[in-house]
């Protein structure tokens, strides 16, 4: 089983060593709850490498965003290149929950896009889990919410070995038990085809798929390839093919709860036609035969969800199972900037109990769909055995409950906390430009944060009427194009982002040497100390890093973060006088963070990778690929997939150009 092992590429520095030993020894001590106060830019990311690989425990890091998930996930793939860094946040791209509005006689049915990407690296989280123990799952919040059980999902687990007598047509069947799929044209995530004695699947959870070879009962041989190009990857003595879904029930599982179900619905039904409720009770009726009859044909419906304490055998009012049930019981937590991360889990449930009472009390759903919730937040510390908060500015709770907080506070680069100046309000967008002018001249990036989504798009446009290149970003841009953004700000195809609080916490930009702050006197959320500080943290990876702050007062708030990052930046100076430290900007690579959603492992080669590495093809076998994208192309048509079809299509474009090519040289 392979260790926890980070890259040789990396070395503690600073006062990074005093923090790994100090709170690796309290988790290897049994300490409950730890605090590491680290200022922005020290490394945090790589100070919780190191103490995962300290401890050699399988570890979650819990993010408030996706972005900042998606940034952590690749830095700690860096980090631990030969181990399973795994990412699992919610796989809705936009997701409008079910409810039902009584001022309004108004119901709202569940909507939502999936991200295929994102649930398969959903699926790759889980079956790592269940597979090995070097094992490292970067998640949102999502990590909280009810997922099928880990038992369940274990036992329906197909293991596949050269050698071994399996009658193919048991084979076949186990699959379709564990919800794949047989397509017998087409090749894709959760579906498999058969050609005589020969299987090939896909796996759920992945871009590359398994040819298995039967003679009679006897599995002859399992070859791993890529179902695009055909290309042979390697020949395995086993494989393991986890289910398509974390709903899998078994079929005396999905009996026992279909009678269970049928005693609550007529218990609801009675309850309502006792009330003279004939409506909520024929709703209800209705709506649950239905999916009962789903259950028992095919063995899941929509919303099964909603049904998942029942499956579970769990008792009234329990917690739901949730991706911290498939960790080992000695895994260790991470809270990635917990200021934020703590509040978020605490409030989850309340919202999602208000809207689902309403759905039991009108008839929409049964009083078991409670269940399908969120953890409250004693649930998710009684399931967390050991939890280590990170953050710049720790919140309260983190403070009060910690019983060892280490700081560190000193750069590997000797970069200092950057200068604040405060500058009266009056004609501060003309102030700005100028400002900006300055940084344009020098290559360097400059950060905007304003009050508004409203006053972000303004700012925008006005820039970009002067002639700076300018963009903005807020909640209403969905999670890759927001990393696409925060990617071309930093190669430098555009010099200025504008944004409200997204701009906050987790995002590593070395080119930003100004960060200004609109409107810094409006008491608030957006203007307190914790969210001042942090905004100041983002001018901290530059040598040339200032902050100007456009304030025509002093709140409580602008006095504690100058009064902060005074403490802090007259410690790092000592230190580098100390140590004889010239301050010099990081230096950081530009790697696409949305490039590893397309990876499924450290070992296995991408399909966006090897889709364009075409120099090696002749003219024959190009005109093969783009013939099965264009079947690829027009099957995620066929299946409403118009975003990975569009994707499908700008390829073969790129291959068209690559046969003209062919056509011209040959001219």
């Amino acid at each position: 089983m392979p260790e926890l092992t980070t890259s040789d590429l990396y070395t503690p520095t600073g006062d990074q060593p005093g923090a790994i030993e100090s709170l690796s020894s309290g988790l290897l001590g049994g300490e409950r709850y730890q605090t590491l106060l680290g200022a922005t830019g020290t490394g945090k990311t790589a100070t919780m490498a190191w103490i995962i690989e300290k401890v050699g425990r399988p570890a979650l890091v819990i993010a408030h965003n996706k972005t900042l998930a998606a940034q952590l996930c690749n830095e700690f793939r860096e980090f631990f290149p030969t181990n399973a860094v795994e990412y699992f946040v919610s796989y809705y791209d936009y997701y409008q929950p079910e409810a039902y509005v009584p001022q309004a006689d108004l119901y709202i049915e569940k909507d939502s896009s999936r991200n295929d990407d994102i649930d398969r690296l959903r699926h790759a989280a889980t079956s790592s889990l269940l597979s090995r123990r070097d094992v490292v799952i970067v998640a949102s919040v999502s990590c909280i919410y009810g997922l099928g059980s880990p038992e369940e999902y274990e036992q329906r687990v197909v293991f596949l070995n050269v050698g071994a007598e399996q009658d193919r047509d048991l084979v076949l069947r186990k699959l379709v038990d564990i919800q794949y799929a047989r397509n017998d044209t087409i090749l894709g995530r959760g579906r498999f085809r058969v050609k005589g004695d020969v299987l090939e699947l896909q796996p759920a959870y992945s871009e590359t798929a398994y040819r298995v070879s039967f003679f009679g009962d006897e599995i002859e041989a399992i070859t791993h390839f890529d179902p695009l190009t055909g290309e042979v990857l390697s020949r395995l003595d086993s494989v393991t093919v986890f289910p398509a879904t974390q709903y899998v029930t078994s079929k005396p599982t999905v009996e026992r709860a279909v009678v269970e179900l049928r005693d609550e619905l007529a218990g609801q039904v009675k309850k309502f036609e006792a009330e003279g409720r004939m409506l909520e009770a024929h709703r209800i009726r209705q709506r649950t035969e239905y999916d009962l009859e789903m259950m028992q044909e095919l063995g899941f419906c929509n919303g099964i969800e909603n049904y998942s304490r029942v499956l579970d055998g769990r008792p009234p009012g329990s917690a739901p199972h949730t991706l911290l049930d498939y960790f080992p019981s000695d895994y260790v937590v991470f809270v990635d900037e917990s200021h934020q991360t703590i509040p978020q889990i605490g409030g989850m449930y309340e919202g999602d109990r208000s809207r689902k009472q309403t759905l039991v009390d009108f008839g929409f759903r049964l009083p078991s769909a409670l269940d399908n919730r969120p953890l409250r937040f004693d649930e998710f510390l009684a399931k967390v055995p050991q939890l280590v908060m990170v953050s710049a500015t720790p919140g309260p709770w983190e403070l009060r409950h910690s019983t060892h907080v280490a700081e560190q506070l000193i750069r590997p680069t000797g970069i200092v906390d950057p200068e604040v100046e405060l500058r009266g309000t009056r004609n501060q967008i003309d102030d700005l430009l100028n400002e900006i002018r300055r940084r344009e001249e020098r290559d360097e990036r400059t950060l905007v944060t304003t009050l508004t989504k409203k006053m972000a798009e303004d700012l925008t446009d006005y820039l970009l009427e002067a002639g700076v290149r300018a963009r903005y970003l807020h909640s209403e841009i969905d999670t890759l194009e927001r990393i696409q953004i925060i990617r071309d700000l930093r190669l430098g195809e555009y010099d200025v982002l504008v944004g409200v609080n997204l701009l906050r916490e987790g995002l590593d930009l070395p080119e930003v040497s100004l960060v200004a702050i609109l409107d810094a006197d409006k008491e608030g959320f957006l203007r307190g100390q914790t969210a001042l500080i942090q905004t100041i943290g983002r001018a901290a990876r530059n040598v040339n890093g200032k902050v100007l702050m456009y304030a025509d007062k002093h709140t409580e708030a602008i006095r504690f973060a100058l009064d902060e990052t005074g403490r802090r930046r007259a410690k790092q100076l000592a230190y580098n006088e100390e140590h004889g430290i010239t301050p010099a900007s990081i230096s950081k690579g530009v790697s696409d963070i949305a490039e590893f959603l397309a990876l499924e492992a450290p070992h296995v080669p991408s399909r966006s990778r090897r889709s364009r590495k075409v120099e090696g093809m002749d003219r024959g076998e190009l005109e093969k690929l783009v013939v099965t994208l264009e079947e690829e192309m027009f099957t995620a048509a066929d299946e409403l997939r118009f975003e990975y079809a569009a994707k499908l299509r700008d390829e073969i474009k790129e291959l068209r150009r690559e046969l003209m090519a062919f056509d011209e040289v040959a001219s």
